[in-house]
């Protein structure tokens, strides 16, 4: 009876969270040109109106280039946070992480704020690469968090036994730490890209004239919702889901790599 009545619940909240999304994509399918009930015929115009936009186009091409440049370099600012960490004293370790989740405890606006005028005293203009160095400094804690919590569950041992048999430290980190993290740091990559794709503020702020995706969907919702908005946001959430379910499908660690082979490494 317990069983059944969670198992009703957690459906429930499922079904709750994922009405809107639904109901986004049921209203991508309209053929009128305001979003609203009935939709009339389904019709697939205005997910073709919105591969054939230039403006969506370039933006979607713009926001992909940045959510994958500062996904590898949030994941490996993230990494060396958490590496520099777990080589650190507790005090130092607990400083370091500390002064590393600045960016994700900061309220959006006042890091987008704060983030618009470092780049003005750095002499850096709003564009593409401020966007690029916001959303990586956004994303790092996420990074140095999941890596962290996957490397204080490497043994000891295997990093010892690496030593004993000669490698040095490039190898070690290649051949024993670097697998082992692999995991946190794919899930982490997908996590930073996905941040960075659908981050607004940040853009916003230290954006020019080339518009993301969510910068672009905003200036476009100043003349009202429409069903061509409402598909554009059926094919990210698709593209979303898509990246998680890739993300999932990393294979944990060999723990044959850790063998030794031969003398060594």
């Amino acid at each position: 009876m317990i069983h059944r009545t969670l198992s009703t619940i957690y459906w429930a909240v499922i079904a709750l969270l994922a009405l809107p999304l639904g109901l986004i994509a049921l209203t991508s399918l309209s053929d009128r040109t305001i979003v609203g009930f009935p939709i009339g015929a389904p019709t697939w115009h205005w997910y073709a109106a919105a591969l054939t936009d230039p403006a969506f186009r370039q933006a979607f091409a713009l926001s992909t280039w940045l959510a994958a440049g500062s996904a590898i370099l949030a994941v490996a600012a993230g990494t060396w946070i958490a590496l520099a960490a777990a080589a650190a004293s507790r005090w130092t370790r607990l400083a370091l992480m500390a002064a590393a989740l600045v960016p994700l405890v900061t309220p959006g606006l006042v890091h987008a704020i704060a983030l618009r005028t470092a780049m003005q005293t750095l002499g850096i203009d709003p564009g593409i690469f401020a966007i690029l160095l916001g959303h990586t400094i956004h994303a790092t804690p996420y990074a140095a968090i999941m890596v962290a919590a996957r490397r204080a569950t490497l043994p000891p041992d295997l990093i010892d036994a690496a030593r004993d048999l000669g490698a040095g430290p490039i190898a070690t980190f290649t051949h024993v730490i670097a697998p082992w993290l692999r995991p946190a740091m794919l899930g982490a990559a997908a996590l930073a890209a996905l941040t960075s794709f659908d981050d607004f503020i940040r853009s916003f702020f230290l954006g020019g004239y080339d518009a993301t995706l969510p910068v672009l969907v905003f200036g476009r919702l100043r003349s009202g919702l429409t069903p061509e908005i409402n598909a554009v946001s059926t094919l990210v959430l698709l593209s979303a889901c898509a990246l998680g379910v890739l993300s999932t499908w990393c294979p944990p660690p060999d723990s044959n790599r850790y063998a030794p082979k031969g003398n060594g490494f």
